[in-house]
């Protein structure tokens, strides 16, 4: 593996973790301002609001299995 590819690859590694503190922390800002966030939760859209209530909004289809590294052609 080429040092350039390592790189990309470290990225790659690294980018889930950074990106999901930072929607956590997006979360809990919009939660203090005072306004909903909408959520997937058990097959449902849910609506939770700054108290911790939680209102269904609607199904929604069951997320589909990917197999890390597989590769999806969308045309």
């Amino acid at each position: 593996m080429s040092e350039q590819e390592r790189q990309l690859q470290d990225l790659e590694n690294w980018f889930p973790s950074v990106s999901g503190e930072a929607f956590a922390a997006a979360r809990e800002q919009v939660l203090a301002s005072g306004q909903s966030v909408l959520q997937s939760e058990g097959g449902f859209i849910i609506r939770v609001f700054p108290d911790g209530r939680k209102q269904r909004l609607k199904p929604v289809e069951a997320p589909t299995p990917v197999i890390p590294g597989t590769i999806f052609i969308i045309q």
